[in-house]
């Protein structure tokens, strides 16, 4: 098995990078919280990165990651969500069952009286309620999403309404609306971006299916985007006036995803990341 260590500002920026330089996700390693870091005194003295070890395995270990970046009160509860999932797996196994033994019943009657094969045929249409499931693990995503969101925000003495959806990928994506929702975003998306890891943590956790989750509030994704995508083709055109490397302000992963895919068709640039997290930063030079 592969194990690393990997040092950012906080947990959740040090768990980000590990996934991202070994190119996997949170399912595929087991995590072990070796420091929590400090901030320090008035952010400048006796500052401590935080420090995890991630070790790549085969054989996809149930993590309890909520609990090792301190959330064990709100990620207690899917142990009864996949008792409740277990219960209505089989349940709906053996209404499948019971529908498939039907036609094999009425393949018989069909031998003895060939006008009868229109009812024969009849219980092959309630055979496998597929749609039917899709649509419970569809609602039981969404419901957990909710679940989690709403008890965070509660704590954070935050009132907010919670609204999730699925897009044409069948990706999880939730909206928050409110009156005070910049304390959800957080210095440049930084608050956004720990909770909707934590969230997508507790959605996907003890399922068979990974189901990507989006958070966002006040359109701010799109924004930020768009904000960050002209930043980029602004520094590139700076890049190739001035013939020198433009080297970008430290941003998060995601952040410098953005920059990476704005420039990844320009024809006379190109992108690369250097530093450590915190300070990791896009480098932008010339081809």
């Amino acid at each position: 098995m592969k194990t690393e260590v990997f040092k950012a500002k906080t947990t959740e920026e040090a768990i980000s990078l590990g996934l991202e330089k070994l190119g996997v996700s949170f399912e595929d390693v087991k995590i072990e919280v070796i420091d929590e870091g400090s901030k320090g005194f008035l952010g400048i003295l006796g500052v401590k990165p935080a420090t995890v070890r991630l070790t790549v395995r085969d054989d996809l270990e149930d993590t309890d990651v909520l609990k090792a970046v301190g959330l064990t009160q709100v990620a207690e509860e899917p142990a009864k969500e996949t008792v409740k999932e277990k219960a209505e797996k089989a349940k709906a196994k053996a209404k499948k069952e019971v529908a498939e033994s039907k036609p094999a019943k009425a393949e018989g009657a069909k031998r003895a009286k060939s006008e009868k094969a229109p009812k024969a045929e009849e219980p092959a249409k309630e055979a496998v309620p597929a749609k039917e499931k899709t649509s419970d693990a569809t609602d039981e995503a969404e419901a957990r999403a909710v679940e989690f969101l709403s008890n965070v925000t509660k704590l954070m003495g935050v009132d907010v309404s919670i609204t999730p959806r699925r897009d044409e990928e069948g990706n999880l994506r939730v909206d928050m609306h409110g009156d005070t929702l910049g304390i959800l975003i957080g210095r440049r998306g930084e608050t956004l971006d720990a909770l909707q890891y934590l969230t997508s943590l507790f959605v996907n956790r003890g399922q068979e299916n990974y189901v990507r989750v989006t958070l966002d509030t006040e359109n701010y994704r799109a924004k930020r985007e768009e904000a960050l995508t002209r930043l980029a083709n602004r520094m590139a055109n700076r890049a190739v006036k001035t013939g020198r490397k433009v080297v970008m302000e430290p941003m998060n992963p995601y952040e410098r995803r953005i920059l990476h895919s704005a420039l990844q068709g320009n024809d006379a640039v190109t992108t690369h990341s250097e530093g450590d997290e915190p300070n990791r930063h896009v480098v932008i030079t010339l081809k």
